[in-house]
């Protein structure tokens, strides 16, 4: 990767909406973020990936749902009262998707300078998994990973959603 495209998906400072899955810590930039929903009645799609958890009903508006956890390959917990849904803006070329990810819990909005962000670790052997990684945020002795929403998700993965949810 030449250090002009390492600059480019580096995350930048700004706000953050940081959350939890597992024992890790996780942020998404704010502005990505629509809004934060507790967890509902979701309703599952044939054909879609496992980790597509389906369809919610947002104030008239059928919107794709994805478990992170599952997404990441974790294992898949059941929810619990700090369970909630993540409402994002998520853009590739020329789509544009409202959708939902569901996290363990949302804790709180976060502020990094361009010195509390480390580029993400190289894990060797060309991990494609990890792409979406775009930094490590540091804040004291905590840790977050800095994600790229709109990476988390392909193109052919967030068309195959889009297409779920019509």
């Amino acid at each position: 990767m030449s250090t002009d495209t390492l600059k480019a998906t580096m995350a930048k400072p700004g706000k953050y909406l940081s959350f939890v899955l597992g024992r890790e810590e996780y942020g998404v930039e704010i502005l990505k973020v629509q809004e934060i929903i507790g967890i509902m009645e979701v309703t599952r799609v044939p054909r879609t990936p496992s980790y597509v958890r389906g369809v919610i009903n947002l104030r008239g508006r059928v919107i794709p749902v994805v478990d992170l956890r599952s997404k990441f390959k974790m294992p898949v917990i059941e929810n619990t009262e700090k369970t909630c849904v993540i409402v994002v803006q998520v853009a590739q070329e020329d789509l544009t998707v409202t959708m939902g990810v569901i996290v363990d819990e949302v804790s709180e909005v976060l502020s990094f300078t361009q010195e509390q962000i480390e580029p993400a670790p190289n894990f060797g052997g060309g991990m494609d998994e990890v792409e979406f990684i775009t930094g490590m945020g540091k804040l004291g002795k905590k840790v977050l990973i800095l994600l790229d929403v709109d990476r988390v998700l392909k193109c052919e993965e967030l068309a195959e959603i889009a297409q779920a949810a019509q």
